[in-house]
C-alpha cells in the first residue's frame, strides 16, 4: 500500500494554521502544506478510491484541488462565511454521478484537530436536490423505507443529520405516516472519529471501508435520487 498515513505533525500544523491564519505565514509554510497535507490527501484519494470501486465501481475520484480535494483557502466573498482566509478543517470527496461533487450522493470525510468526520449522502440540498428529494419521498413505500434504513443506521451506532425546517412543505399532510421526513434540509448519515486515526494508513483504509459499506444503502438511495434531477432536467 503506497498510502501509509498522515504524518504525526499533521494536526499539530491544522492547529499551526489557526494561530497564525493569515497568507503571509501560509506562504512561508508551504512545504509543511505539501508534506503534511497536500501529498499524502493525494496519496489517499488514490489509494482509498481504488477500495472504493469495490462497494461502488462508478464512483468518482481524482487527487486534485476542486475534485476530490477542497482548497485550503477559504472563500470569504460569501457573506456571513468565516472572513479567515484558511481553513484547518481538511475535506476529502468522493462522489458518483455527472453533477456537482456536494450535490450528487458522496462518500465524504474531513479531519481536524477535534474530529475525524465520515459520512456519505448530502448534507444541505440545494433547490433540484431538495425537490427531488421531496418527490421521492411522496411515495409512502420509499418514505417507510427510508425511515426504516435511517434507524437500522442509528442502530448500528451511526448518526442521522439534524433536521432543518421546522414547517412542513405546502400540500403536505403532517398526520401522514414518517411525515418527519419532510422536515430534512438533506439526507447523510456520519460517525465522528479520533483524529489520530489519519496517522495509521492501514487502519484507517480499513475502519473508513468498513464504515462506508455500512452506510452504503444510504447513499445509493440519495444517489437514485439525484437521478431524478437529471431527468427532470433533459
Amino acid at each position: 500500500m503506497d498510502f501509509k498515513g498522515f504524518s504525526n505533525k499533521t494536526l499539530p500544523f491544522l492547529r499551526a494554521i489557526r494561530e497564525n491564519n493569515n497568507k503571509e505565514w501560509f506562504e512561508a509554510h508551504k512545504t509543511e502544506y505539501e508534506n503534511y497535507i497536500l501529498n499524502p490527501s493525494r496519496s489517499f484519494v488514490e489509494e482509498f478510491g481504488e477500495h472504493l470501486m469495490a462497494l461502488e465501481p462508478t464512483i468518482n475520484f481524482s487527487p486534485k484541488i476542486n475534485k476530490s480535494l477542497f482548497r485550503i483557502y477559504r472563500d470569504t466573498r460569501r457573506m456571513g462565511a468565516n472572513k479567515e482566509p484558511l481553513k484547518s478543517r481538511i475535506g476529502i470527496i468522493f462522489w458518483q454521478g455527472n453533477g456537482s461533487r456536494m450535490q450528487t450522493s458522496s462518500f465524504y470525510m474531513h479531519f481536524s484537530p477535534e474530529e475525524l468526520f465520515v459520512g456519505v449522502g448530502v448534507r444541505w440540498f440545494e433547490k433540484p436536490m431538495l425537490d427531488a428529494y421531496r418527490e421521492y419521498i411522496k411515495d409512502s413505500r420509499k418514505r417507510e423505507a427510508l425511515n426504516k434504513l435511517l434507524h437500522s443506521l442509528m442502530d448500528k451506532g451511526y448518526s442521522v443529520i439534524e433536521k432543518g425546517y421546522k414547517r412542513y412543505p405546502a400540500g403536505i399532510n403532517k398526520e401522514m405516516m414518517f411525515s418527519h421526513l419532510f422536515l430534512y434540509k438533506g439526507m447523510a448519515t456520519y460517525k465522528i472519529l479520533e483524529p489520530s486515526l489519519i496517522e495509521n494508513g492501514e487502519e484507517l483504509i480499513e475502519t473508513l471501508y468498513k464504515i462506508y459499506e455500512d452506510m452504503l444503502p444510504l447513499q445509493q438511495v440519495v444517489y437514485e435520487i439525484s437521478l431524478r434531477v437529471k431527468e427532470e432536467g433533459k
